[in-house]
């Protein structure tokens, strides 16, 4: 049960958020700074852990605050962090896609997207398909059955484009039990999603 101190808490952070959009709305770009302050390092981790790059993510998340910007106040977002989360992690898997257009490695990157090959569409569009409505549906409702361990290994990996190793000490769990836990997940996904009418 939540008490009153851990509402009070998540009040003050929505009002602060309100303020910061409010801000937007104001056109001062006092947003910005107020943005990176409270967000920077949330969305910075994001976008590293995608182009493993310091210049990129330095570069991207300076992206991420002009897309900010330009959006508001067009858009109203609801769950700030979330909205930016999302911006963040789209603009870093754009770069990475123009980065590796011609050459494709063993990078991590390349590893965590041919996880998902077997149990979503398409690979080429997976980042398209994930923010397709009926498809992310789909895959909030099979998450939402899962234990929540499995569920959060499996956002941390294929949300937050976190490693094997990261996630291990996250939780403070071995790699295997990790790996483990992602392919029982992902294969349940699959399962589902065929299910439901996906073709896989």
């Amino acid at each position: 049960m939540t008490d009153r101190r851990e509402i009070g808490r998540i009040w003050e952070e929505t009002v602060e958020d309100t303020e910061i959009i409010e801000l937007y709305w104001q056109r001062s770009e006092t947003a910005i700074k107020e943005t990176d302050g409270k967000y920077g390092s949330y969305c910075k981790s994001i976008i590293h852990n995608i182009l493993q790059n310091r210049e990129d993510t330095e570069e991207c998340i300076n992206d991420t605050w002009l897309h900010t910007w330009n959006s508001i106040p067009t858009e109203r977002p609801y769950e700030f962090r979330t909205w930016l989360g999302r911006i963040a992690r789209n603009l870093a898997f754009d770069r990475y896609r123009r980065r590796t257009a011609k050459k494709r490695g063993g990078r991590e990157m390349d590893v965590l997207l041919s996880e998902l090959e077997d149990c979503l569409p398409s690979i080429q569009t997976v980042e398209k398909e994930l923010e397709d409505a009926e498809l992310a549906n789909l895959i909030n409702d099979f998450l939402k059955k899962q234990k929540k361990e499995n569920r959060m290994i499996f956002v941390r990996r294929y949300y937050y484009s976190d490693s094997v190793k990261q996630i291990a000490e996250r939780y403070g769990i071995s790699e295997s039990k990790v790996k483990s836990s992602l392919f029982r997940t992902r294969n349940g996904l699959k399962t589902h999603l065929e299910k439901e009418g996906i073709l896989i």
